[in-house]
């Protein structure tokens, strides 16, 4: 397995983490599909959005894979009046990833990132590792302290 971005700078931060890795299937980049090829709950296994604000201004949210993002509550504990995803044509340009490998760690900027709320309710979460295929497996409070993340309520009710 070859290292991602991500991985080396978790690495050199000395953060404590594993990986998993699955195999992609092309027609099927969802997360729940890789929470079963995982054999991890769902809950566990989050996915990583960018996000643009009316300001112009660039977020992150990670929320488990099977939720849908609240624009309205991203957009109330962002500050910004509005907020909407990115077109998927543009994250490779702000993010340096690719669909289906995005990590909230080690993207081109260090962006606002909001994590949903719960992740609280785990020691350890997935996310990606950076590559499609590929996931970190790692404690929450540690990637909440390396990207400053804030916890908040993102998901649709």
């Amino acid at each position: 397995m070859k290292k991602t971005n991500a991985m080396r700078l978790l690495d050199a931060a000395g953060i404590q983490y594993s990986t998993a890795e699955y195999e992609v299937d092309e027609s099927d980049l969802s997360g729940v599909h890789a929470a079963r090829m995982l054999n991890m709950p769902v809950e566990r296994v989050f996915k990583t959005l960018v996000l643009r604000g009316a300001s112009g201004t660039y977020m992150v949210c990670c929320i488990p894979v099977a939720d849908e993002l609240d624009l309205r509550k991203v957009a109330r504990v962002s500050g910004e009046k509005k907020v909407e995803l990115i077109p998927m044509k543009d994250l490779p340009m702000v993010s340096g990833y690719v669909r289906g490998g995005c990590s909230p760690i080690g993207m081109k900027k260090l962006f606002s990132t909001y994590i949903d709320k719960t992740a609280e309710l785990f020691d350890i979460i997935s996310i990606s590792a950076g590559a499609r295929g590929l996931q970190i497996i790692m404690k929450v409070e540690d990637l909440n302290r390396y990207i400053g993340a804030v916890n908040a309520d993102l998901v649709v009710a």
